[in-house]
């Protein structure tokens, strides 16, 4: 008899949201129709997981921690940039990132370089 490797162990051993696809392929060839509630519970799991995966790969920029080390509110942000305060949220929690040019900007207003907003490393 052939051990084949369990689905949570198949999703450590490669990491990647291409991979969990494949994982979800298989789930619904192996698992019948009568236990629907696993499929619910997989597609909950999984979507969790690709969504984990995909904030860690985003965070690109340092705007929340480069305005609170120079004392201003995301609320100032967007008064100075006349953008909405929801836009610079979406910029702060790395929803969303902002162009080059609207980063010259914040790091003009904000006193410091252009570089000093962008992430060294990324997560």
């Amino acid at each position: 008899m052939i051990h084949e490797p369990s689905i949570p162990s198949m999703a450590r051993a490669i990491d990647g949201i291409y991979f969990k696809i494949i994982i979800v392929s298989y789930v619904i060839q192996h698992v019948s129709i009568l236990d629907s509630n696993i499929i619910a519970i997989f597609a909950f799991k999984f979507n969790k997981s690709i969504m984990e995966t995909k904030t860690e790969r985003l965070k690109l920029n340092r705007i929340k921690a480069v305005l609170a080390e120079t004392g201003h509110t995301g609320k100032w942000l967007a008064e100075q940039l006349d953008k909405d305060p929801a836009t610079v949220s979406k910029w702060c929690t790395n929803a969303s990132q902002p162009d080059l040019y609207t980063i010259a900007q914040i790091a003009h207003l904000l006193g410091v370089d252009s570089r000093d907003l962008l992430a060294s490393k990324l997560y």
